[in-house]
């Protein structure tokens, strides 16, 4: 009986460490690739760098300025998850525990704006920032990016689970709605917050298309942008362009190293109804 009870579970483990292995690939072949030289990455040699050369690093994020490029990138997303986190909560908290006229159908509508692909609204976005004169500035890389309806979704379904007799108790001391929301129910709300700031911040780093329709200047290029830039400025150079994907991924892999449990736990929220 052991044994067969073990067969499964070696067959999953099997299975995940097959699928760990087909995902970690590419990142290990761009790390590699980042420390070949130019010929190198042409040559059958294999996908080991014979020399390992660590001054591509410094070398290609330097021939561009990476420096702003991250401190763009920094200021995008941390702005970002800034406006999802207060905007989601605030309206997910409304749609929770506030009792207004079409409320429920409003919700709907809210949803179903999540099965309308973002490129759809990428002309409209881009030409309402374009009339109000915000193209390659802050505001216009920012603005349009502050509300989530999946953080919506995800505070309003956790407020759902909280027990209203807080909330009641709350009232009773004489706290009005915005006291409640901002004393009780948020800071029970810690994990979902946690969970949202993040994968704002981590979708915000990782976002190329708008970023690159919205700014014109070298100075207001984001990560994802100025790699994308290194292709078409050093068209042959793969190593640099590598490097310089090494060093944006890196950011990322450190924070989901340090705070993988609210990525699990956000898993985890998405299934609550």
């Amino acid at each position: 009986m052991a044994d067969r009870a073990m067969a499964p579970r070696t067959a999953r483990g099997l299975l995940l460490a097959a699928a760990c292995l087909v995902m970690a690939a590419p990142f290990a072949w761009m790390a590699m690739t980042s420390l070949m030289g130019q010929l190198e990455v042409f040559s059958a040699g294999g996908i080991l760098p014979r020399a390992p050369r660590w001054s591509n690093y410094p070398e290609a994020l330097t021939v561009q300025p990476f420096g702003r490029y991250f401190l763009n990138s920094l200021l995008f997303a941390t702005a970002v998850a800034a406006g999802q986190v207060a905007t989601s909560t605030a309206a997910g908290y409304a749609f929770a525990r506030l009792d207004f006229p079409g409320r429920d159908g409003l919700f709907m509508l809210f949803l179903s704006t999540m099965m309308v692909p973002a490129v759809v609204v990428l002309i409209p976005r881009f030409l309402m920032i374009e009339a109000v004169g915000w193209i390659d500035t802050y505001q216009g890389l920012i603005s349009t990016e502050l509300v989530s309806v999946w953080g919506i979704f995800l505070m309003r379904q956790y407020f759902r689970t909280m027990p209203r007799e807080l909330e009641d108790a709350a009232r009773v001391d004489g706290a009005g709605r915005v006291r409640i929301f901002w004393s009780v129910a948020l800071p029970l709300a810690k994990p979902a917050v946690a969970t949202l700031a993040l994968f704002a911040f981590v979708d915000a780093w990782k976002n190329l298309l708008w970023p690159l329709l919205v700014t014109r200047s070298m100075e207001m290029r984001v990560v994802e942008v100025g790699i994308a830039a290194f292709h078409s400025t050093y068209e042959i150079n793969w190593p640099y362009q590598m490097a310089a994907g090494v060093a944006a991924v890196l950011p990322i892999a450190l924070l989901f190293l340090f705070t993988q449990r609210y990525f699990v736990r956000g898993i985890q929220l998405e299934g609550i109804r």
